[in-house]
């Protein structure tokens, strides 16, 4: 049994897998949805499938780049429902999963995932599945018009801020928005072989989110 978080958007999923392998979610999108339905969605599903948090072999939490708050408040609920517990804690790279969410769609096996840095910037990293599931590129943030000059015909990008891109760019590539955000995603990334590239075991105590901050935005822009 698997229990997934992603709450780095203003995407609010919470996955669980079963003994089977069968993934059940819960979520909802939009401004200020975290803190309201985080916990819910863990009780409903605990119901709904009958295990106790004591059952889960493992819980996993979209760690960043994201939102201050909403990976601040699954940061906060992970350390109530996990005390006193042994399960295992896994922080995965959100972009990962982003990608993970969209792999095998299309022809392409390049995938960029972008998240909305606000001013002219994006968070991007560059995925391929050619021969599984890997890293192209680093973790950076760039300059939208950047990222623009990586684009290949065909290719797919996916994540928060598409939006921001010029009509010309987008025409080269297959777009996918923050409807494919999931925890789900996270669950089948953690199935990859090359998992342990992406999902990082930590304690409760260790667990430290990779927020999104003016800081880190104004010093890529200097």
């Amino acid at each position: 049994m698997v229990l997934a978080y992603e709450t780095a958007t203003d995407v609010c999923s919470v996955s669980f897998q079963d003994n089977s392998g069968e993934i059940f979610e819960k979520r909802i999108q939009g401004r200020s949805v975290h803190s309201d339905n985080l916990f819910l969605f863990t009780s409903e599903l605990m119901s709904e499938h009958s295990f106790q948090m004591k059952d889960v072999k493992a819980v996993l939490v979209s760690n960043g780049p994201g939102s201050y708050t909403g990976l601040r408040i699954a940061a906060s609920a992970i350390k109530g429902i996990l005390f006193g517990l042994d399960t295992p804690l896994f922080e995965v790279n959100t972009l990962a999963g982003f990608a993970k969410g969209v792999s095998g769609i299309g022809e392409s096996t390049r995938i960029h995932a972008v998240i909305d840095a606000r001013r002219t910037h994006v968070y991007h990293q560059l995925f391929s599945t050619e021969g599984g599931f890997s890293s192209i590129s680093q973790l950076m943030i760039k300059e939208i018009a950047e990222v623009e000059s990586e684009f290949e015909t065909g290719e797919i990008l996916i994540g928060t801020g598409i939006n921001r891109f010029s009509k010309s760019s987008l025409s080269e590539v297959k777009t996918f928005d923050s409807e494919f955000i999931s925890a789900s995603n996270l669950i089948r990334l953690f199935e990859e072989e090359t998992s342990n590239t992406f999902c990082k075991e930590v304690s409760v105590e260790e667990l430290n989110p990779n927020y999104i901050t003016s800081n880190q935005v104004n010093n890529s822009a200097s």
